[in-house]
């Protein structure tokens, strides 16, 4: 299933999005992220470790840091890259599709 996001500059570079469960029809808050090589890439929203929205935290070049307890996940791949984190982001695949963010569910 596809989610039709928004326009792309809905998500400036360097910045992120939440998109809500109830909206998208997925079983989970996932998190949109404009990294700095210029790619879109999304997670599940909330951390692996402790209850905190990635969505929060903090971009540097393709991992984000999750505002609570400083745990990075890598944004393609999902993998945390360091502790307290010990388990893995889900990913989702986002695509630019006329100048839209659509996100596979």
């Amino acid at each position: 299933m596809s989610y039709r996001v928004g326009p792309v500059d809905l998500v400036p570079e360097g910045e992120s999005l939440l998109v809500d469960s109830k909206d998208s029809g997925a079983t989970e808050d996932i998190a949109i992220f404009h990294a700095e090589d210029g790619n879109f890439y999304a997670l599940q929203d909330e951390c692996t470790h402790e209850v905190a929205s990635l969505s929060d935290g903090w971009i540097e070049d393709c991992s984000v840091e999750c505002p609570i307890h400083s745990s990075t996940f890598d944004l393609k791949t999902g993998r945390a890259q360091c502790m307290p984190a010990t388990v893995d982001a889900r990913t989702y695949t986002v695509n630019v599709v006329d100048g839209f963010l659509e996100l596979d569910i």
